[in-house]
């Protein structure tokens, strides 16, 4: 059987330093996506969520262990070799969303695109009406609702028809309605067989993804971080 899964993080560690002040913010953690599958990460705040997902999207090096996508290592490269990959992999949604604030919705979306040549991309129109923003191509972000900056910045996440999503609190700030409208959007896109990750404190998020990985103290805890199904060894990069 074909291997599905699109990220494995294995005995991931992280340390910050201050002075003589030593962090541990990951403490070994190891996981893996499959294609189609969503996966909700909980913990208290500090308990390295966050950390996790900067890793796992290239964003932050870890001091230890190593990510792959796709069966190829995106951990300890250059940054230059790291954005690449991201560019055409992986879809990223941070809590400060993804937007240039310069720039118009569309603009964003022509950006992301850009920056991951040669992946299938969807028309801005297109993906702007598949977030429910039609019409609102050319407006700039501090032009938009709390909800629709929201839908905004997972268009420009998935502009570049990644293969994983990483979503790092994307309903936090947003009322109930429009909360299960974005995380419709993100089982939409599960359906359609992107791997999503959603980091979240949000009980609806939780219900909604078919595993959930607890971290404390920047361990995984009270959850699988493995999917059932036996997978078959990665690719070599």
């Amino acid at each position: 059987m074909a291997d599905e899964t699109v990220l494995t993080a294995r005995e991931l560690y992280r340390f910050y330093r201050a002075g003589e002040e030593e962090t541990l913010a990951l403490r070994g953690v190891s996981l893996r996506v499959r294609r189609g599958e969503t996966v909700a990460v909980v913990g208290p705040s500090g308990s390295g969520k966050s950390t996790l997902l900067a890793c796992l999207a290239g964003l932050d090096e870890p001091s230890g262990g190593e990510v792959r996508v796709g069966g190829v290592r995106i951990s300890h490269r250059p940054e230059t070799e790291r954005a690449r990959l991201r560019a055409r992999h992986i879809g990223v949604l941070l809590q400060t969303r993804n937007l240039l604030p310069h720039m118009s919705v569309g603009d964003n979306i022509r950006l992301a695109q850009r920056a991951a040549a040669g992946r299938p991309a969807v028309s801005a129109k297109k993906l702007l009406g598949q977030v429910d923003l039609a019409g609102r191509g050319h407006a700039l972000p501090r032009q938009l609702s709390g909800g629709e900056l929201a839908r905004a910045g997972l268009a420009v996440a998935l502009a570049n028809s990644p293969d994983i999503l990483l979503a790092d609190e994307p309903t936090g700030e947003l009322d109930g309605e429009t909360e299960q409208a974005v995380l419709a959007l993100l089982h939409d896109r599960a359906a359609r067989g992107c791997a999503v990750l959603i980091v979240t404190h949000s009980a609806a998020a939780v219900r909604v993804a078919d595993r959930v990985i607890g971290l404390e103290d920047g361990r995984t805890v009270g959850a699988s971080a493995e999917p059932e199904r036996q997978e078959a060894p990665d690719v070599s990069a």
